[in-house]
């Protein structure tokens, strides 16, 4: 197996399980340690993983998209964390709109249940938990369902989304980074995002910290379209603190 082939095979895995692991490549590709932290410098250079102490884990792109199915599974902690802070900042939105992905979906079961809100949602599973609260109305935006998500796009999204003002918006996004903002791999989700951004009077980014400084294919919005980012304690003070600088309040739970 050469250089190629086996970086090709470290990136299956990775996408296949989520991460991997230095020692365990290393002895399931039986080679060394040092050559698998090579190929991982390598594949990171090239845009297709993220290192973490002792190994890495995929960046989603064009080509790589992971389901909504397998979000469920991993940083649910986390996540959770995340999504009672994102509520905590409803304040008196009436309308919200709530954003294809797990933390989304996570964010909207948290919502209040004792006053009338409105919830736009282009996913079906966010529409599906919602839809027998007495006090929420759902609107679900039709369109083209993408399997791997369980979300609508097209053009029948975004002109529903044009027609409307929203008074806050919860993104989520597949990575964010000070240079290329959010990012998404698929563009028909990423004008889905755009739209959105655009009919809200106020945006929350809400994602955990594998997704900065992750780059992806579509950019929708800038770290300062934003009025505030709510991750996990993982992403460091100091990337915080520079995050903050572009101009969103920067929470981590």
């Amino acid at each position: 197996m050469d250089g190629d082939e086996r970086r090709r095979a470290i990136l299956a895995v990775a996408r296949r399980n989520g991460s991997v692991e230095v020692a365990a490549v290393a002895a399931e590709l039986a080679v060394s340690l040092e050559t698998v932290r090579r190929d991982l410098r390598v594949l990171e250079e090239n845009g297709l993983v993220r290192r973490t102490h002792g190994g890495a884990y995929p960046v989603e792109s064009a080509g790589f998209e992971t389901t909504l199915a397998a979000r469920t599974t991993r940083h649910v902690p986390q996540k959770a964390r995340i999504a009672a802070a994102a509520v905590e900042l409803l304040g008196e939105a009436e309308t919200v709109f709530i954003d294809e992905g797990f933390t989304p979906q996570l964010i909207a079961e948290a919502l209040p249940q004792d006053r009338p809100l409105t919830v736009v949602t282009a996913s079906l599973a966010t529409a599906g938990s919602l839809a027998g609260r007495e006090h929420t109305q759902v609107l679900m935006l039709g369109g083209r369902v993408r399997g791997n998500t369980l979300a609508t796009v097209d053009h029948w999204v975004t002109r529903m989304l044009a027609g409307l003002v929203i008074d806050l918006a919860y993104v989520g996004a597949n990575g964010i980074s000070r240079e290329y903002g959010l990012t998404t791999p698929d563009p028909a989700v990423g004008h889905v995002k755009a739209q959105a951004m655009k009919s809200a009077r106020r945006r929350i980014f809400s994602g955990i910290h594998t997704k900065f400084g992750a780059v992806s294919f579509c950019r929708f919005a800038e770290v300062s379209d934003f009025e505030a980012i709510i991750t996990d304690t993982s992403l460091s003070a100091v990337e915080a603190q520079r995050y903050s600088l572009l101009g969103p309040q920067v929470i981590r739970v």
